[in-house]
């Protein structure tokens, strides 16, 4: 077994995800049509692995849990900890050279919180390859894995891209508010766009959770039972991507599973390709995942998932390498996309 559908309060379907063990290449389409092949490998990609590192990563996990032992002990959304989380996320893309903007969403009860959106100059405004993270925690703990391991993934990522790489697509990066509280953030940047901006954007890959101590090395998209765990078409061919990255990054024969609700729902209910970076949450690590993945058969790939003990020490670093390493590469190789990846 894999990782299971959550229990945030998400839209995650009823029951338990019906999961498929796979070796790292994704197979399989999501829509009739003819297929896209994956883009190839090339010197940008080689690049920004060399520098979007783990240890590049590190310093953006202590300044979160800093914020967060500043702010009452977490950043959850609506509080102090989570607009200085805004503030941080927002300055180091400015400070790199991004155009950046954090535009508000419905929070409900009257409430707009901000998003932070950043991306490259220079690139085709019309062909946009976007990849989230959530910006905040819950109110029990600081959430340095869930999710300041993707905040902290991708700011590394996005620095070595830099703000104006060689390249046809716009890259951009969104970091999404109130995933904790059925994924407002995600949800509000979607409802924005009008139909002809929902249509510039070729895909969406999603960073949650990249440093479970106890995790596994976990690819979402272009599996599953139907197309709700599938994806919209196009989703399987940056899923493998995905998957081939994190495998020439040193992780062991990553497995492929279905998506369950996490802030990649909003783009594929409008049709977007999705897939999703993940190393598991409560749900417990399997014998066939300890043998081939190390770590205790039995227990939760998180141990302090949604708790007070969710910092830094309870992050794993090698797999925030390895998943910040492939994420990278896997913007890189799609940055030059002309379409949506379909098939």
């Amino acid at each position: 077994m894999g990782v299971q559908g959550r229990t945030r309060g998400r839209r995650s379907r009823d029951g338990l995800l019906a999961l498929v063990t796979a070796a790292f290449v994704v197979a399989g389409c999501t829509a009739a049509g003819p297929a896209t092949a994956p883009p190839p490998a090339g010197a940008l990609s080689q690049q920004v692995t060399g520098a979007a590192t783990g240890e590049a990563a590190v310093p953006h996990l202590r300044a979160l849990e800093r914020i967060a032992d500043d702010n009452g002990g977490n950043r959850a959304a609506g509080t102090p900890g989570y607009d200085a989380t805004v503030d941080y996320v927002a300055g180091v893309l400015r400070a790199a050279g991004f155009d950046v903007t954090t535009p508000t969403y419905d929070a409900g009860d009257g409430r707009e919180l901000r998003n932070v959106v950043a991306r490259t100059r220079g690139g085709d405004p019309a062909r946009i390859v976007l990849a989230g993270a959530h910006l905040d925690s819950v109110r029990a703990g600081p959430g340095i894995n869930d999710d300041g391991s993707g905040i902290a993934g991708l700011l590394a990522a996005a620095t070595a891209l830099g703000p104006q790489p060689d390249v046809g697509a716009t890259v951009s990066f969104g970091f999404w508010g109130s995933e904790e509280d059925d994924l407002q953030g995600s949800t509000g940047y979607v409802r924005s766009l009008s139909e002809e901006e929902r249509e510039h954007h070729l895909l969406y890959l999603n960073a949650d959770m990249l440093g479970s101590p106890n995790g596994g090395y976990f690819v979402q998209g272009g599996r599953g039972e139907d197309d709700e765990e599938r994806g919209p078409s196009g989703s399987g061919v940056v899923a493998s991507v995905l998957a081939e990255e994190l495998a020439a990054a040193g992780a062991p024969q990553p497995e492929t599973i279905g998506l369950y609700g996490d802030d990649d729902g909003p783009f594929a209910e409008v049709g977007i390709p999705v897939a999703g970076a993940v190393t598991g949450d409560e749900d417990t690590k399997s014998r066939s995942q300890a043998q081939l993945w190390g770590g205790e058969a039995g227990r939760a790939y998180d141990g302090c998932y949604h708790s007070a003990c969710d910092r830094i020490g309870n992050v794993d670093t090698v797999k925030l390498d390895r998943y910040t390493r492939a994420i990278a590469a896997t913007l890189a190789r799609f940055a030059d996309a002309t379409q949506r990846p379909s098939g």
